[in-house]
Parts: C-alpha cells; structure tokens; sequence
C-alpha cells in the first residue's frame, strides 16, 4: 500500500468546521488505498497569541519556556484532528514531534531536524491508522521540547516523507507556487512545475509560501512535493528535479522581503582580523548574515554593510556594542526601511545580460539600490522600501512574471 505525506496549515486548521472538511479529504484519500500521515500546524493565530502572551510577560523570554508554550499550539490541531477523524469511524492516533521520533539540534526557537525515528509512525500505518503529526517540533539531545522556526511544520512533513519515500502534499492558503506573490502584483502567474533549485533560492530570498530547509530536505532525497490549496479543488504546483518538459524562462520567479535589516559599520581599522572578529561574534549569536559589501581600503580604514532578519536586531545591538569596546573608532548606522528585491531563475545559467537588464530597469525607473549579491540562478538588489511596488511591478513586466 502507498503511503502519503500531507500537511495543513494554520488557517486550514483554523476551526473545527474546517477540521471536520479536511477529516473528509483525508478519508477520501484513505479509500483508495493509501497509508496517510497527516502533519499540521497550529489552529489559524494560536502561535502568534501564544507569543503576544510571553511578550506580555517579558519582552525577552526564556527561549526553552518559549519552545514549551508555542508546541501545545499543534498539540490541540492534532487531538481534535484525531477525534474526528475516530468519530467518522476511522482508526486515528495522533502525535507531538517528539513521539513521532523527530530528534532535533541548535537553539531553542530555531532547531533543527537531524534525525526521525520513523519506528513508532510505521507502526501505526501497519496497523491500519491514520497518523496525525504535530509539526514544527521535536525533542533535542537534552530531551527538551524545541520548535523549528517559520515555517517548521513543512519541515516536519518533507521529512517523515523523506524518511517514508512518499510524496509529500502541502496544502495551504494559496492555489500554487506564482512567480510572485499575488497580494504584491495580482497578474502573477501560477507555476505548474518549479525546480528544487529555484524554489530553494525563492524561499530563502524572501517566498513565504515553502520553508527553504523543507526545499532542501526534499531536493537531497528526491521527494516530490506538491503545493495546492486547502480550500479549493484547483490545480497546484509541483516542486521537483528539472526535467525537459519544464520550460526554461530565464527569470522564473521574484521574490521580495522587506524583513531586512541593514546594518553599515564605519572606520573600522583595516585587518582581516577585525573583519573576522565583527562576523565570528554575530555568527556564535546564530545571527544569519545574508547580503555584505565592503569598501576598499581608505586611510587604513573600511566600511563594511551588511544584512540580517529584523528580529535579529536585539542581537545585532548587543553583538554592536561589544564590538565598540573593542574596535574604538566603529561607527554604527542601521536601516529598517529596506526592501530586498530578488529576481530567480534556472535560465539565467545560459542567458548573459540579465543583470543589465534590471540595471537599466532601475535607471529608467529612479529606482536606487544600496547593494547587489549574485548567485548561479539569482540577482538580489537592496531598495528604499519606498520604491518597492514601483520595482515589483517594473520588474514582473518586463520578465513576463
């Protein structure tokens, strides 16, 4: 019998009413005779009210204690998931991360999977039952409860599928993957088929729609995942290997983030040690440096600028003010209003001039950028967020997105 991986997201799981329609998907499913892991979220704003609640309390909360209240979020999704799926008559059991074997490492709030016991699931799908997996949690080395970060319950079920060599189903509030978000420009286009590669590179310049580490789960095991809308029976998306039939735009996608801190540090005494010194000390904080530039050595001076998560930025102060006391003459400016703007695509390994042509895009437009990073398949630019609609729309006309 074939087995599947599929999960649903918050507002899936939002109330029971929509509980109870998913109840009869699944059971659909079941019927033509598949062995079925369902993984779920936590109902429609639990997280986010459970975290306005610790905020209540303090505004930097033990981050152990912060991983033990957001896990009883899926705790309730997948208790009253499996009643209702033993009310219509089909045997159900359902199970936090970790008694579903989803060992994890790292800091609490941003764990990560490292190992799945897959033992106990297998052995409920022997016998029969439909098995419903708290996602984004797992249990560490220390047996702490531990959360996997935005995003972690597609991490969960790429996973167990990855563990299980099934395909793995996301269904959510969108019909697809589209070359962009459609709340930013409502002519986007949805995509049949997106390449592991490019929907790695979409999710982690700013695509909120998959988890990159899910991406990279999927892509290192050969797991297809299909991407679909919980609400609708319309076609989706698949996210697989990069095959013949899949046509080769050379931009694909455009993916857009205004959660972008940038931080520009001045007069810094040119040495590579210095240099290592400023990044060794946000990296030991897991600070998640993304875009840098440095300037050329002026004076026995450099400037350096880089770019971090917003909600890093209580970290990046702390990281700040060490330094100061130990690089003297540093300068410190950030900038919050800033919007990472990336175009992607697979095409772009065979097509020059991609880059020229956003540049003139932005010359023609009054479009100013701070900074450029280039990859083999993308090109991210920093923008005032200001300009970024403007971009957005010049950009997704010119590529056909």
């Amino acid at each position: 019998m074939s087995t599947i991986v599929q999960k649903y997201g918050g507002t899936a799981v939002g109330t029971v009413e929509n509980m109870q329609r998913i109840a009869d998907e699944v059971i659909r499913k079941k019927q033509e005779g598949y062995n079925i892991v369902i993984v779920v979220s936590a109902m429609g704003k639990t997280t986010d009210n459970l975290i306005e609640m610790a905020k209540s309390i303090s505004n930097n909360p033990c981050k152990r204690d912060l991983d033990m209240l957001m896990a009883t979020g899926e705790q309730v999704s997948i208790s009253l998931l499996s009643m209702i799926f033993n009310e219509k008559g089909y045997d159900a059991i359902s199970l936090i991360g970790a008694q579903a074997g989803i060992r994890t490492e790292g800091i609490h709030t941003r764990s990560r999977i490292v190992e799945i016991d897959i033992g106990r699931v297998k052995r409920y799908l022997e016998e029969g039952k439909i098995v419903v997996v708290a996602g984004f949690q797992g249990i560490n080395e220390f047996g702490d409860i531990t959360t996997l970060g935005r995003g972690g319950s597609d991490t969960t079920a790429v996973a167990l599928a990855a563990k299980l060599q099934c395909t793995c189903e996301i269904y959510t509030d969108v019909e697809g993957i589209y070359s962009v978000d459609p709340r930013l420009f409502p002519e986007a286009k949805k995509l049949d088929y997106i390449s592991y590669e490019e929907m790695m590179e979409m999710s982690s310049l700013g695509a909120k729609v998959m988890e990159s580490r899910s991406v990279e789960i999927a892509c290192k095991y050969k797991i297809p995942i299909y991407v679909a809308s919980s609400h609708k029976r319309t076609k989706g998306t698949y996210i697989k290997e990069i095959d013949k039939d899949m046509e080769q735009k050379s931009i694909t996608g455009l993916s857009v983030s205004d959660n972008v801190l940038m931080v520009t540090i001045s007069r810094i005494p040119y040495s590579p040690e210095n240099i290592s010194k400023i990044f060794g000390k946000l990296a030991s904080q897991e600070v998640n440096i993304d875009m840098i530039s440095q300037t050329s050595p002026q004076g026995g001076y450099v400037n350096i600028s880089f770019t971090a998560n917003k909600e890093d930025e209580p970290t990046v102060n702390r990281v700040m003010e060490e330094l100061k006391n130990e690089i003297f003459t540093m300068e410190v400016k950030k900038d919050n209003n800033i919007t990472k703007i990336s175009v992607i695509g697979m095409g772009m390994r065979n097509e020059p001039g991609v880059a020229s042509k956003v540049f003139h895009l932005f010359a023609d437009n009054s479009i100013n950028f701070k900074q450029v990073t280039t990859s083999e398949i993308s090109i991210s630019y920093t923008i005032d967020a200001s300009d970024k609609q403007k971009a957005i729309n010049v950009l997704c006309k010119a590529f056909n997105l």
